[in-house]
């Protein structure tokens, strides 16, 4: 099957936007009495895109997506890793840490996030990216191709709703307090579903404008949609 014109670039957008958002969630901001981590200003564009690919492609060149945009992030994860334990050179920053040891330790604090949160971040991004997918297909043929905006709002509750779930359960139970544990999930969970609604007008014109320029609009009617399928 010829691959659209469009596809690739949009591949290239959801990519480059999950692995920006995985290195700036190690900083996390205050908006107001809500303490999120940096990547909420750019990781719900990976939703936005996900119902982009879905809704114009179909659910089996969004799973392809999905799995390639794992993949790079492994190995951006990988290579990381693998770049803090080498050795640094003893002139290294050294006009802004007085020495390579400190520059090292930055390093680390910044980007070296521990297996557990690399686990959560893993888990959280697949089960939430493949419900935000499954769930816009299944109402894209419930409702004949109509109300694209309750159908990628209503998929991002159900997505950025596991997403946020997984994450904070797996990366913080043990640490936070119960109550502080459900607040930080409803919190992460509703920027991330704020900022998608906020965004519905974008959605729409890329949508739009995808389905016009590749004359496409994929609906799943007889898609296998096991995660694992091809």
């Amino acid at each position: 099957m010829k691959t659209p014109r469009f596809y690739p670039l949009v591949t290239a957008v959801f990519v480059t936007a999950l692995l920006i958002s995985n290195i700036i969630a190690a900083k996390l901001v205050q908006v107001g009495p809500l303490v999120l981590p940096a990547a909420v200003i750019l990781f719900p564009i990976t939703y936005i895109f996900g119902d982009v690919l879905t809704e114009v492609y179909g659910y089996a060149r969004a799973r392809q997506v999905i799995w390639t945009g794992f993949a790079c992030n492994l190995l951006a994860v990988g290579a990381i890793w693998l770049a803090g334990w080498l050795p640094a050179a003893a002139f290294w920053n050294a006009g802004v840490y007085t020495s390579a040891t400190d520059a090292q330790q930055a390093y680390w604090a910044i980007l070296g996030s521990t297996p557990r949160l690399l686990a959560a971040s893993f888990a959280a991004y697949l089960v939430g990216e493949f419900l935000n997918s499954l769930v816009l297909a299944r109402l894209k043929v419930m409702t004949s191709g109509r109300w694209l905006w309750l159908r990628t709002i209503l998929s991002t509750v159900v997505g950025q709703g596991a997403d946020s779930a997984i994450f904070i359960t797996i990366a913080y139970i043990g640490l936070l307090p119960a109550g502080a544990l459900g607040t930080a999930i409803v919190s992460l969970w509703l920027a991330k579903s704020g900022y998608e609604a906020l965004a519905t007008p974008l959605t729409y014109l890329v949508v739009n404008g995808l389905k016009r320029a590749e004359s496409l609009d994929v609906f799943d009617t007889t898609t296998d949609f096991n995660p694992f399928g091809r």
